[in-house]
């Protein structure tokens, strides 16, 4: 796990990458937390070689960008490899995530992205070819995220934490 314990620094440097880590620079997330930005860079660091910062990715509006079709699709794999088979799943063409539920029947949500329905069907033919029961399908028409709001230095803070 971590090294160090996560504090109130740590936590608003986590919101303000979460909120835009592309265009937020150390200087301005420092001046967020009352801190330097030589601390920032070196919170970042940790919080990057403690695994709690796994990356930085886009978030993309599949839609919008010509595949208009998210499917998520619950599956069922044996308790002992549905770890294992995580890696193997995210290669399948159209595959944008899959998550590891640990309650239920339904132990992998795999998330789908596409053009057409010719795009998705080959996605469930994959994942049960390898050996996987497919157990529902929803389509999803809007996807939207946000900050984690714990994480939120102005909420931590009003709730006397």
């Amino acid at each position: 796990m971590n090294d160090q314990e996560i504090d109130d620094v740590d936590r608003a440097i986590l919101y303000a990458l979460q909120e835009d880590a592309r265009n937020l620079s150390s200087g301005e997330i420092a001046e967020r937390t009352g801190t330097s930005d030589s601390t920032v860079r070196k919170r970042i660091q940790r919080l990057e070689s403690d695994g709690i910062i796994k990356g930085y990715s886009a978030e993309i509006d599949f839609q919008r960008s010509g595949y208009p079709l998210r499917m998520l699709l619950f599956c069922t794999a044996s308790i002992h490899e549905r770890g294992d088979m995580i890696p193997e799943i995210l290669e399948i063409d159209g595959v944008v995530s899959v998550q590891e539920l640990v309650t239920g029947d339904k132990n992998l949500l795999v998330t789908a992205v596409g053009e057409t329905d010719s795009d998705i069907t080959p996605v469930a033919q994959e994942l049960i070819d390898m050996g996987l029961t497919v157990a529902d399908e929803v389509l999803v028409r809007s996807h939207e995220t946000k900050p984690f709001g714990t994480l939120d230095p102005d909420i931590h803070s009003e709730n006397g934490n």
